[in-house]
Formats: C-alpha cells, sequence, structure tokens
C-alpha cells in the first residue's frame, strides 16, 4: 500500500517549511532509519528520516527543492517493488525501482495532503507545460483548478514559490525581473541579485521566518509579562583566576577549556538549585516548578538569535558542559540543531560580553520565569581590603516575571549568583 511522504511539523510553532533537498533519487531501495530530505524550518535545517522499508518515488510534479510549502504537502511516496503510483501520479518506473527488495518510509507524517484540487487533465497539461499548479488558485467549480488556469499560468512568469515570496515581501516587481531573464525559471538567488542592486536608501529587508518568530515571541512577552529587572555588580576576579588555572591545566593535555559562558552557565544552575522558585514558569492558571534545570544559552547566528537548551546543567561536569554548549552553539549558526534542541528551557542565560556591553535589561522568553543577562568583565576602579585597586567587574541583569515570583526571592537569587561568581572554587568544587 502506498505511504504518502509529506512535509512534517517539526515544532509547534511551525506552519511551513523550505524543501532544501532530496537525499535519495526517484527509484531509490531505502531502509528504515535512512534519511530521506532536509526541511528548513524557521529555526534550522532538519533531516527526515524513515520509518519503514520501501521504495522512493518522487512525482514529476512533486514541488522541487527551494520551495517553500504548508506543513502536510505531498512531497512523495513509499511504494513496495511493482507497485505503481496512485491515481493521479503518472510517472514512468524507474529501473531501480523494479530491482529494489524494499525501501522507505517518510519520518514524520501527517497522511493528509494541503493543497488545492485539479483535474486530471489540468494535471497531465502541467506536467507537459511545466506549470507548478500548487500554489494556483482554480476557477473551476468549487475552485478546482482547470486546463484553463494551467495554460494561464504557462505564460505568466516562472517562478519557485519561495522566489515569489521573497519578492512579495521585498516589492520586486517578477515581471521584470522574468523580462531579463526570459526562458528561465525565476529561483530565490534572482530576487536576491534584484534587491542587493537596488539603492541602499529606504530599502526594505524581506523577514525572514526566523526574524518573523523572533518578533511575534519577544512582543508576546513585553505585552503579557509583568517584567522587572535587577542589577548586580559582581567581582569576577577569582573567577578570571580559575580560568587561567583551567587555560594552564587542560590546554597542554588538549583537553577543551571552559569559556566564561561555561562558568557562568554552571554557577547559575547551582544557584538555581538553591532557589527552585526561579526555575518555574507561568501557565495561565498555575505556576509551574520544574524539577530539571534546562538553561537555555542564547547564541547570536547570522539568521538571528536562537536558544539551544542544555539539559540538567547542575548534573554536568564542567567538561561535559563546555563540550555540550561548544556542540549546541556550533549547531545553532550552522542550522543543523533538532526541534527539541531548542525547546523546552526552564532559564535562559544571555552574554554580550563579548561585543563590549556593560548591562542590558533581557526580554524574559515565555513561559520561563527569569533570564540572566551577562556583561563584559572588565577591570574596573574597587574596594578590595581597605584599598582601591583594580579588580575585574561584571554587570548581572536579572529580568523575571512578576506574576510568577516577587522582587525578594528574585533578588536573593541574583545575590547568590553574584556570591558565587566571586567565590566560584566554593561551588564548583562541590
Amino acid at each position: 500500500m502506498a505511504v504518502e511522504i509529506v512535509l512534517p511539523r517539526l515544532g509547534w510553532t511551525m506552519e511551513e517549511g523550505t524543501l532544501v533537498e532530496w537525499l535519495k533519487k526517484d527509484g531509490d531501495p531505502v531502509k528504515a532509519g535512512e534519511v530521506l530530505f532536509t526541511v528548513e524550518s524557521d529555526k534550522a535545517v532538519n533531516e527526515v528520516e524513515s520509518f519503514d522499508d520501501g521504495v522512493l518515488r518522487i512525482p514529476p510534479d512533486s514541488p522541487p527543492p527551494g520551495s517553500t510549502l504548508p506543513v502536510g504537502t505531498l512531497l512523495a511516496y513509499i511504494l513496495q517493488p511493482g507497485e505503481a503510483l496512485p491515481a493521479g501520479r503518472v510517472a514512468s518506473a524507474p529501473a531501480a525501482a523494479a530491482a529494489a527488495p524494499a525501501a522507505a518510509t517518510p519520518a514524520s507524517t501527517a497522511s493528509r495532503r494541503h493543497g488545492p484540487a485539479i483535474s486530471p487533465r489540468a494535471r497531465r497539461l502541467a506536467l507537459q507545460l511545466g506549470v507548478d499548479w500548487s500554489q494556483l488558485r482554480g476557477s473551476g467549480q468549487s475552485g478546482r483548478i482547470a486546463e484553463r488556469d494551467i495554460q494561464a499560468a504557462s505564460r505568466a512568469p516562472k517562478v519557485s514559490p519561495l522566489a515569489r515570496r521573497m519578492a512579495q515581501e521585498a516589492g520586486v516587481d517578477l515581471g521584470a525581473l522574468a523580462a531579463q531573464k526570459p526562458g528561465t525559471r525565476l529561483q530565490r538567488q534572482d530576487v536576491e541579485a534584484a534587491l542587493a542592486a537596488q539603492p541602499a536608501a529606504g530599502e526594505a529587508v524581506p523577514l525572514s521566518s526566523l526574524r518573523r518568530i523572533i518578533a511575534q515571541r519577544l512582543s508576546e512577552s513585553s505585552r503579557t509579562t509583568a517584567s522587572v529587572t535587577l542589577f548586580a555588580e559582581a567581582d569576577a576576579s577569582e573567577l578570571v583566576a580559575l580560568r587561567q588555572r583551567f587555560k594552564e591545566a587542560l590546554a597542554p593535555r588538549q583537553q577543551r577549556v571552559p569559556t566564561y559562558n561555561d562558568l557562568f552557565l554552571k554557577l547559575t544552575a547551582l544557584a538555581l538549585a538553591e532557589h527552585p522558585e526561579i526555575n518555574a514558569s507561568w501557565q495561565g492558571d498555575a505556576i509551574q516548578v520544574h524539577p530539571q534545570i534546562d538553561i537555555g544559552m542564547a547564541v547570536d547566528t547570522e539568521g538571528g538569535l536562537l536558544v539551544p537548551v542544555l539539559r540538567q546543567v547542575d548534573r554536568l561536569s564542567l567538561q561535559e558542559l563546555a563540550a555540550q554548549s561548544a556542540a549546541l552553539a556550533e549547531g545553532a549558526r550552522t542550522r543543523r540543531l533538532k526541534p527539541d534542541q531548542l525547546q523546552g528551557a526552564t532559564f535562559t542565560v544571555t552574554n554580550l560580553g563579548m561585543y563590549n556591553i556593560d548591562a542590558f535589561t533581557p526580554i524574559i522568553d515565555l513561559p520561563q520565569c527569569a533570564i540572566l543577562g551577562l556583561g563584559r568583565i572588565a577591570l574596573r576602579p574597587a574596594v578590595h581590603q581597605g584599598q582601591v585597586v583594580p579588580r575585574h567587574q561584571v554587570v548581572l541583569s536579572l529580568s523575571f516575571d512578576h506574576r510568577v515570583v516577587d522582587g525578594g526571592p528574585a533578588a536573593r537569587f541574583l545575590d547568590a549568583v553574584r556570591q558565587y561568581v566571586e567565590q566560584p572554587h566554593l561551588w564548583l568544587a562541590r
């Protein structure tokens, strides 16, 4: 029996995704667990695996790589050897499919197609004329796509769905662009080139999916939380000395040296263990205190801010923490994280110290209760043992939701973090 392969939903907020590439070809035999294709969601590029064995069949009118499609869009089928494509799908069976033993099935799955209805004759005409009908609106009965719709579309500029959407958002004239490239199908890079050629003054930059999600979430946080920010300055001289000792001991042995961010993450986790009311979230009619300390680590990427999650940070050794944080940061920058690596944080740490920022007001990542901001570690005059001397100082910024926790508990938590930063060896040795 034919099994439909559809564009999977890879996160609760995902409504559409971009088909990046097929890693198997039409007619290839595939096994359960093999990767079939990759999909770019609003946050990451994800590999979609097969669940079963079978033969992969990608119909000729299937959306091409680069297309941005609604969740649930039909992409291909898994068939058994010798099995024909379902009615309405016409394609010659590749030789590889006939000899294939058993092949694959999709890795995610919804079995219902989202898209317009089309008559069989219109479908055949679309194949002949090379028209992508998946984005057309039909003029026939009940909105069904008819032959006249295909003929009209064949005279229109040929544009990939992603390029069309980018052009609409940026105000690019597709007719004029198509006239410059007669006979070619306009792709994303064509629209990007047209945008780059426009004058910089008053330039409109189209919103990416990630930027749109960031805007929605942060706007929601500002509207719904009773946010308050507390600031505390900590003497980080001992922390600086401790990291220097780590470098001297670990670097010659080719072992990973914890970054300052790793040290702050570990100390924050220890403070959360002592102040569990901060490791909580607002649930509308209840406050949920989380048993695990899973900290989101804000990472600046070319596409926008991503927050991968480190699990059970209080239980990780510094070496484990350093290795995991480095892997997550690299995965975020290359958009290779899985959806579950970006979800479920109970608290977030964001660090702008590397950009020479002293202090800032971080925005709470809903539904979390609080977020800790880290400024730069800088030498400043300070009173130490009765003398004014240069000391390494850092400003800690805690934004918290006053609906969930009051100022007193939040202040005690921030003060605990300050104490841990000032005497890190006492707490990291426990």
